[in-house]
């Protein structure tokens, strides 16, 4: 069996973020979410966002420059407040896979750790946004 490489260097990071969201594109669930809110033409400055993300993320190196709970606050509230755990749930199961398929090793495991992390508190923070009588 081959062994697969681990995560070294912001090349591997973009290499994991790229498969990724070409994956989360075409999914039956995720995907109209993600393609209605970013045009073709914006996708590839959103990778070098994201992969900025998880260079802080993973290596502490901070690049990245943004606001994760705003985005998919407003994300919600332009899907009319129906973002569910579920969505989370498909995003990590796609993350896991992706991570699984090319990576192994103590950054890979970091990696699925901070997304589980990540999920669980940006549900909650767009679940406490919602309008009162909505919760």
């Amino acid at each position: 069996m081959n062994r697969l490489k681990e995560i070294h260097n912001r090349e591997d990071v973009f290499v994991l973020v790229s498969t990724f969201y070409k994956r989360i594109r075409k999914d039956d669930t995720l995907g109209p979410i993600f393609n209605h809110h970013l045009a073709e033409e914006q996708w590839p400055a959103h990778i070098q966002k994201l992969t900025d993300f998880w260079m802080t993320a993973l290596f502490g190196v901070a690049s990245f420059k943004g606001n994760p709970v705003k985005a998919h606050k407003n994300v919600d509230k332009s899907l009319n407040h129906t973002v569910t755990q579920l969505h989370f749930g498909k995003w990590l199961q796609l993350w896991f896979s992706t991570i699984d398929g090319l990576y192994e090793g103590k950054l890979a495991q970091r990696a699925k750790d901070a997304a589980r992390k990540m999920a669980t508190n940006q549900y909650i923070a767009i679940w406490k946004s919602r309008p009162q009588n909505m919760n």
